[in-house]
């Protein structure tokens, strides 16, 4: 399916990510971001205190050009006449593990990704969105799961233990505690959303193969990392039928026909997440196995549809909350690890170093 930049802009990733691209292009956009967030913050409620000084060292301004108190529609001129010609693959690399590092689920959006929904922002941010989807660089980003796959662990290079098995017993452990969690919570947590109260706010299985097609990008397109500096890559084939997440459409469409009601579980996080109060579903994995042996996320499809809410029905509604773009999580056990070695990956000075 040919995109265009404002699918790319639906999503809460796909704006961060262009903001982020922007900022890059011109270091004073910082300093306007940082200004304008000072009222766009409710994660903490604190007031920003912006210090130039700190942003010379790291950013090469002097924020001659930022006005003392700047306008939104200052700053969406500023984006609109950036020269995009200096976008390049490892700039686009590096903003989207931006996005994707600065997704959270357990409490409202911080400044920034407030800052890229605003209208007079999004319309600024539509010329880097459109540079986005034509380069070649991207392509991968809409591509379907690779036959090549790596399992991703963060485990000792010396630790030879397999990748889990038995997803059928897994899928159904998940499914008893997902149904448990929600009786219980149903029962003891506030109805008030408002109510400062955090559980479950994932919408995958726990404890399932796990794979990316791509390597060492897949090492820092992960949301709530925990930052490790070592990682063993595993090389994984797999068979079978493959779902396809593109467009906020097909995790609808999943959610229709596989519904598991996840309100009373999800409704203080996801509201955080949102500003919605209503009913929540995620898909049924355990059914969703008796159809698919695999559902693979894009790049795309996580950047138009994660992190927000996306209508399943005139009550009811969904997230995509914590599966990482272009991975691929297996529901039946046809998944195996692959011949060739593993590989061991070592972080350093933010640059991942495959090991000899």
């Amino acid at each position: 399916m040919k995109q265009n930049g404002n699918f790319l802009l639906q999503g809460p990733r796909g704006r961060r990510l262009c903001l982020e691209i922007a900022k890059e292009l011109d270091p004073d956009l910082y300093g306007f971001a940082w200004l304008l967030t000072n009222d766009l913050e409710p994660a903490t409620g604190a007031s920003h205190v912006l210090v130039p000084s700190s942003f010379d060292d790291s950013h090469g301004s002097s924020f001659k050009s930022v006005p003392e108190d700047p306008s939104t529609q200052q700053l969406a001129d500023a984006i609109a006449s950036l020269d995009l010609t200096n976008i390049d693959d490892f700039l686009v690399q590096s903003s989207l593990e931006l996005s994707v590092s600065s997704a959270m689920y357990w409490q409202p959006p911080d400044g920034d990704d407030v800052l890229a929904r605003l209208a007079a922002i999004q319309v600024a941010l539509v010329p880097i969105a459109e540079h986005i989807i034509v380069s070649s660089g991207t392509r991968w980003w809409s591509e379907p799961r690779q036959k090549r796959q790596w399992g991703i662990e963060s485990r000792s290079a010396d630790d030879p233990a397999p990748l889990p098995r038995n997803p059928q017993q897994t899928l159904r452990q998940w499914g008893k505690t997902e149904r448990s969690e929600e009786q219980l919570a149903a029962r003891q947590r506030p109805r008030d959303p408002h109510a400062n109260w955090s559980g479950t706010w994932w919408s995958i299985p726990r404890g399932l193969i796990q794979t990316v097609g791509q390597m060492p990008a897949g090492l820092d397109l992960i949301e709530d990392s925990f930052g490790y500096d070592q990682a063993v890559a595993i090389p994984v084939r797999g068979i079978g039928k493959t779902l396809e997440i593109c467009t906020a459409e097909d995790w609808i469409s999943l959610c229709r026909s596989f519904p598991l009601e996840v309100t009373a579980s999800r409704r203080h996080d996801w509201f955080n997440t949102t500003g919605r109060d209503g009913r929540w579903v995620i898909p049924d994995w355990e059914q969703v196995a008796t159809q698919w042996d695999a559902v693979h996320l894009t790049v795309m499809g996580y950047l138009n549809a994660a992190t927000r809410t996306l209508q399943i029905d005139t009550d009811t509604a969904s997230v995509i909350a914590g599966w990482d773009p272009d991975s691929t999580i297996w529901l039946t056990d046809l998944a195996r690890e692959w011949e060739g070695p593993r590989q061991v990956w070592n972080r350093t000075n933010d640059t991942w170093i495959l090991a000899p």
